[in-house]
């Protein structure tokens, strides 16, 4: 048996993305919009949320004030100082673990709702599909996944015009500056919509819907198929 060295270290991407923190403070409608996908998602009190790649959760909290038992998972201690920061303004508890997709701790079976936004896509395609396996196995049968990453939807022919177009995107409606939008491109791992799709239904997942709402950008709705249900 290897020892675990081989495993892909997550935190080497920490501090990437050195304006990541300053970014997620400029929206001041994402608690909104973190309850808009809450209560579309179903959230009811005494649920187990995890929010993996939690940023500076806000989203947590908002499950938080829901009545949920939320664990904050993020590998950067920026966005974990952050998390508790809202936590604390906001007056609700949220278990924060300084872990990622590949390292956070769960009980099989445990969760009855995971949540991951624009974190994914920090792993190679090989590790994104170990990552996906741990959800699965962390998840109650019956429960949700919510997704949402950076993918290329495109075939691989399209690809230099839609970074294009993303890059022009996330600069005009994100505050993003070039040096981010280069740093994703060279040194994290998007990869193609249809490709996560596969990994998805691979590792167990009925996929409910699907959403390429923007450039680069896609959303997931999967659930974890009850014992003796097709998936």
């Amino acid at each position: 048996m290897l020892a675990r060295d081989w495993y892909y270290n997550e935190r080497r991407q920490i501090g990437l993305d050195s304006a990541v923190a300053s970014i997620y403070d400029r929206h001041d409608d994402s608690d909104l919009r973190a309850r808009a996908a809450l209560t579309m998602l179903g959230v009811q009190r005494g649920w187990r949320v995890a929010d993996i790649g939690c940023g500076n959760g806000v989203l947590a909290c908002e499950a938080a004030q829901m009545g949920a038992e939320v664990d904050a998972i993020d590998i950067s201690p920026a966005m974990l100082a952050l998390a508790d920061i809202q936590a604390r303004d906001r007056k609700v508890a949220i278990r924060t673990q300084s872990a990622g997709l590949l390292s956070f701790a769960y009980k099989p079976n445990s969760y009855d709702l995971i949540v991951s936004e624009f974190t994914l896509h920090h792993l190679p395609d090989f590790w994104k599909a170990v990552a996906l396996s741990r959800i699965f196995g962390a998840l109650k049968p019956g429960a949700n996944f919510y997704l949402r990453d950076i993918v290329f939807v495109s075939t691989p022919d399209g690809t230099e015009r839609d970074v294009d177009q993303w890059a022009d995107f996330s600069i005009k409606n994100h505050d993003f500056d070039r040096d981010s939008v280069v740093t994703h491109m060279r040194d994290e791992y998007s990869t193609f919509g249809w490709v996560i799709e596969r990994m998805l239904v691979d590792a167990g997942f009925t996929l409910i819907s699907v959403d390429y709402h923007a450039p680069l950008h896609g959303t997931y709705l999967l659930r974890k198929p009850k014992h003796g249900e097709q998936s």
